[in-house]
């Protein structure tokens, strides 16, 4: 007669019987970041002496929202300039055009982002000239 510890699927023995696939945690809370490795992270980061179960879940939604946001926002720069895979340039244009994620991301450099296309007013030509008769064309009517 067998006691069922071996084989772990029938009655009997020690915890519980292993007879369902076991289910992420990432899969439980509907998310594609993971969950097990940023509880993980928190456990050996030390930022707590004890890591609560719902801790890892929410801060894995949230960073999963703000790298969607983040893409979102690049793939629409990416299609704006006829490309259809996402660079540096596209990230850093969608960062520093976006109000809220200018501010959170603002002291960080983006590598092989360049800057944002930006001309300083007093730098672009006057239209003064255009009503008086291009009075500052002068020295070149000789």
């Amino acid at each position: 007669m067998s006691t069922g510890a071996a084989s772990g699927t029938t009655k009997g023995g020690r915890g519980k019987p292993k007879a369902t696939k076991s289910v992420s945690r990432s899969s439980k809370a509907g998310l594609q970041f993971p969950v097990g490795r940023i509880a993980r992270f928190l456990k050996a980061g030390k930022y707590a002496e004890r890591v609560g179960a719902g801790a890892p879940v929410y801060l894995s939604a949230v960073l999963e929202y703000l790298a969607a946001e983040v893409l979102e926002l690049a793939g629409n720069a990416a299609r704006d300039n006829k490309k259809t895979r996402i660079v540096p340039r596209h990230i850093q244009l969608a960062v520093r055009n976006d109000e809220e994620l200018s501010k959170l991301l603002g002291a960080v450099t983006i590598a092989n982002g360049g800057v944002l296309p930006n001309i300083h007013s007093n730098l672009l030509p006057s239209k003064v000239g255009k009503n008086k008769g291009d009075i500052g064309s002068a020295s070149q009517e000789f």
